[in-house]
């Protein structure tokens, strides 16, 4: 794993996750002063208890922290956030033994959707989340935030060229299935039981013409109604929760 220097996050799910799942890289956690929110006395005193330096300040401060992320009153600071090196991939598909589920995200640039898309995956079980280095929100503060804590417990590989990674999945043995909606297979057509990439395109392009090439077969969500489009993060869970339900 590579690290990143001095990030923040803020909210009280994506701190309390960071404590619980990564405390050797939190260096201090800051504290909205006078607060009485139980949750935040739960997360100083775990904070403590793991010798991490906790900080009383003024509201200001984490105003300025947080930005436009509502923080809750908490913050904490990263000495080194953990990524997923790229080479890790095939390790992680081996590891699943035959059952890898990976959720690839084609350009989600909103942070939001991507902490949602993550949160979906980590509830879901899901092997790891691939996003492309370009073209793609960071695993920042508020898609930790949004992530309710899922960015510290699920293997997010950040990639460099997309197309060639796919192509990489496939190698392993991985049927990688892409979301279109103008598809004509329906999405509870496919055999989810084995080693599946899910791929979902951006918000406004949907998938990108090379992303498609490297799918080994397109599909849609069957929608009755007169809406033509789920939101990503709404189309990631119900992808994910259709394998689980034929996992089961």
């Amino acid at each position: 794993m590579s690290s990143k220097q001095n990030q923040w996050i803020v909210g009280v799910n994506a701190v309390a996750s960071a404590i619980e799942n990564d405390a050797e890289h939190v260096r201090e956690v800051l504290v909205e002063s006078g607060a009485r929110n139980p949750r935040l006395v739960e997360i100083e005193e775990q904070a403590r208890r793991r010798g991490i330096e906790v900080r009383k300040v003024a509201t200001q401060a984490l105003d300025g922290i947080g930005g436009s992320v509502r923080h809750q009153g908490v913050a904490a600071r990263y000495a080194a956030a953990k990524t997923w090196d790229e080479h890790e991939l095939a390790g992680l598909v081996e590891a699943a033994e035959g059952k890898a589920l990976l959720l690839v995200l084609d350009g989600v640039q909103d942070p939001h959707n991507l902490g949602a898309c993550l949160r979906s995956a980590a509830a879901a079980g899901a092997t790891a989340v691939v996003i492309p280095k370009d073209k793609s929100a960071p695993v920042n503060a508020t898609v930790r935030k949004t992530s309710a804590g899922a960015a510290d417990r699920l293997p997010v590989v950040s990639v460099t060229n997309l197309s060639r990674t796919l192509r990489d999945l496939q190698k392993l043995g991985v049927w990688i299935y892409g979301l279109a909606g103008e598809a004509a297979p329906s999405l509870y057509s496919l055999d989810l039981k084995g080693n599946v990439a899910l791929v979902l395109g951006g918000e406004a392009e949907g998938l990108r013409r090379l992303t498609r090439e490297h799918c080994d077969g397109l599909v849609r969500i069957p929608m009755p109604g007169d809406i033509e489009s789920l939101n990503v993060s709404v189309a990631a869970g119900v992808c994910l929760f259709e394998a689980v339900r034929q996992r089961a």
